[in-house]
């Protein structure tokens, strides 16, 4: 059951909660699909982390669906073994050295306070083009100094039975184009960022734009862990894809979280709404369909510019500013 902050019985109703997800959690990994085993019951910790190099199917282009099956656990049964405080996990992947994606980011996910029963499914299927050799080395870590967890990772390769919105048989994801990445969320913070051309390959069916953000640390106004931060993908200088961060800073923002497989009841603050994350769970991609926001009959005349804001302005903190991790993406589909 773990540990009851307070007296109240919403900590019997949150552990039931997770225990509903977890039984649809069981159902899902046993639907059809190609299992790759990278870790089992590895250990994780320090500067290495866990590291691997698995061969993958040969067939990966048969497949639409890529998901990453995690599980952190403590080096005991008892919670008390377990790290005591929350930090950034994050997956690497690497085919090929001498490409630039090698060690692109696959996956994240946020250790809960001294719980060892999170268990998580996250499809990014976007990513499979990055998949692009029969051998690839995965690398999970997080902060180096960061006690150990026990963790086990599988790929998940299946085949969609969806459709995409205009009712086509679910389009291959072909390519990948990096864009943006985070970084310290002072007054210079927007800066760096500019406009980008999208050269769009003229096979193109569909382009997707895919990331993954999360606000970490602390300034007088809390950011980026517990302020309310929006992030912004302008599509040729019209089109506004806006993400924000609303519930970062509530009280009980990821106690709502628990039946998408927060991990309830750690023995520390986890029911505080997050930048982008909660304690003990997974951080989803976000995913925008832009293809409307694009001319594809003029594939060389867009442009996409990330800017993120704080209570709708540039930040500029005072003191110890925050920052922003980001991993974001265009993905071409045909």
């Amino acid at each position: 059951m773990g540990w009851f902050l307070y007296p109240t019985f919403s900590f019997v109703n949150w552990q039931a909660q997770w225990f509903e997800f977890f039984a649809g959690l069981k159902t899902k990994l046993q639907s059809p699909a190609k299992v790759v085993s990278v870790f089992d019951k590895i250990t994780m910790q320090g500067e290495k982390g866990a590291v691997a190099t698995v061969d993958l199917p040969l067939d990966l282009w048969d497949f639409d669906t890529l998901e990453l099956d995690l599980s952190l656990s403590c080096p005991s049964r008892r919670d008390s073994s377990c790290a005591q405080w929350d930090h950034t996990v994050q997956l690497f992947l690497c085919c090929d050295e001498l490409s630039s994606f090698c060690n692109t980011e696959l996956g994240r996910w946020i250790t809960a306070f001294r719980r060892g029963i999170g268990h998580w499914l996250t499809d990014v299927s976007p990513l499979l083009p990055l998949l692009n050799r029969n051998r690839c080395t995965f690398t999970l870590k997080t902060v180096p100094w960061a006690m150990p967890w026990v963790a086990s990772l599988s790929l998940r390769f299946s085949i969609s039975n969806q459709t995409d919105d205009d009712g086509a048989k679910k389009r291959h994801p072909f390519r990948v184009m990096p864009l943006y990445s985070g970084g310290t969320f002072d007054k210079s913070y927007n800066k760096r960022y500019r406009p980008t051309k999208l050269p769009i390959p003229k096979s193109s069916k569909k382009v997707e734009l895919y990331a993954v953000i999360t606000g970490h640390g602390s300034d007088e106004n809390g950011c980026g862990e517990f302020c309310v931060t929006s992030h912004h993908f302008l599509i040729n200088s019209i089109y506004n894809n806006t993400l924000t961060f609303d519930s970062a800073g509530t009280a009980l923002g990821c106690t709502a979280r628990v039946k998408d497989g927060a991990v309830p009841n750690e023995h520390g603050t986890w029911l505080y709404g997050r930048g982008g994350w909660c304690d003990g769970l997974q951080v989803n991609p976000w995913r925008v369909d832009i293809t409307k926001q694009l001319d594809l009959s003029e594939p060389e005349s867009n442009t996409v510019l990330y800017f993120g804001l704080f209570d709708g302005l540039d930040p500029n903190p005072a003191q110890q500013p925050g920052y922003i991790v980001m991993s974001s993406f265009l993905i071409f589909y045909k």
